[in-house]
């Protein structure tokens, strides 16, 4: 589960810091544009104005932020409540 997360979020972050095509179109139809990465969102948590980071900034965060999430992944056991 961790691992498809990962590569999902990866290849999102990659797209987005150096696909002006696929950029373009994540403004104008975030739910097709996601879908085609395999990401499944509901329209109706996407706002209505929407931006995007610099593709520069957007890359220089990638490693930095896919280096937490995996050093994150193996605590998440420990953030579940237990609870059904």
């Amino acid at each position: 589960m961790t691992t498809h997360l990962h590569s999902d979020l990866d290849s999102l972050l990659h797209k987005l810091s150096s696909d002006d095509v696929f950029r373009a179109r994540l403004l104008g139809d975030p739910v097709g544009a996601l879908g085609s990465l395999g990401i499944e969102l509901d329209a109706g948590q996407i706002p209505t104005r929407r931006s995007l980071p610099a593709k520069d900034a957007i890359a220089l965060d990638r490693m930095a932020f896919m280096s937490k999430l995996d050093s994150a992944a193996g605590a998440i056991p420990f953030f579940l409540s237990g609870t059904a």
